[in-house]
């Protein structure tokens, strides 16, 4: 295997993998990558709560790629990546069990959308409203790599309490990074989820070129939510030894 050292090397062996360039988060943060062949493997610990092996490339030269990088970091780490490629990875490496298929999904439009969506001046407010509306959230204030989070509040009553959130979280230099979405549910059916996606999607295009975030597959009212804003979905998969 040959390390890859610079961000620059990371950009070109991903070949147009934006999932790659997303888990490389410019090399820093104890992410490394490498290639053999015509795969890449690049190891990011925690990121988006799961240390994780995100690869892109050819069956055969990823296959053999994983086995080296898994015996290096261990097997906390999950191969993650395009699900026909992960599914093939659990055929050819006999320890790795399939974990979870769900959705990637991407854009490098801008929405172009009326919002009153804004970035919140701290998190005041923001754990209470996930805890109510999306426990299971995986992103939460101060958590690893939340920079910052994006709402709507009621302005119609005095505690101008939080209605719908969105957060900045686990972006990479050329890949913003849409998490922890969530409406109160007594909120719901006013579209206040479209605005604050729509105006955290065009902040993450305008810095970083692009856009993405994970959603799960049974999700149609998300995804189709998403479609609207100009995102692409494509099937990804985890597994685990």
């Amino acid at each position: 295997m040959r390390e890859i050292l610079i961000p620059a090397d990371l950009t070109k062996a991903a070949d147009g993998d934006v999932k790659v360039l997303w888990a490389g988060q410019g090399l820093t943060n104890g992410s490394r990558a490498w290639y053999a062949g015509d795969a890449v493997a690049v190891v990011a610990p925690d990121l988006n709560r799961h240390d994780r092996i995100v690869v892109g490339g050819p069956l055969d030269d990823a296959a053999a790629l994983v086995r080296d990088v898994l015996a290096l970091v261990g097997p906390a780490y999950r191969p993650f990546g395009d699900e026909e490629l992960v599914r093939g990875l659990v055929e050819r490496i006999p320890e790795l069990n399939l974990r979870a298929t769900f959705g990637w999904m991407q854009t490098e439009e801008s929405p172009v959308e009326t919002v009153t969506a804004r970035w919140l001046a701290d998190d005041t407010g923001v754990a209470e409203l996930l805890e109510e509306a999306s426990p299971t959230s995986y992103a939460w204030p101060g958590g690893r790599g939340v920079l910052r989070w994006a709402g709507i509040s009621d302005a119609d009553t005095e505690s101008g309490r939080l209605l719908s959130v969105a957060a900045d979280a686990c972006s990479a230099p050329e890949v913003g990074f849409l998490a922890g979405v969530a409406t109160l549910p007594a909120a719901r059916g006013r579209g206040l989820s479209r605005q604050v996606c729509a105006f955290v999607t065009a902040e993450l295009v305008k810095r970083h070129g692009r856009a993405a975030l994970m959603v799960d597959k049974s999700n149609d009212a998300a995804i189709g939510l998403y479609r609207k804003l100009g995102y692409s979905y494509h099937p990804v998969g985890a597994a685990q030894l």
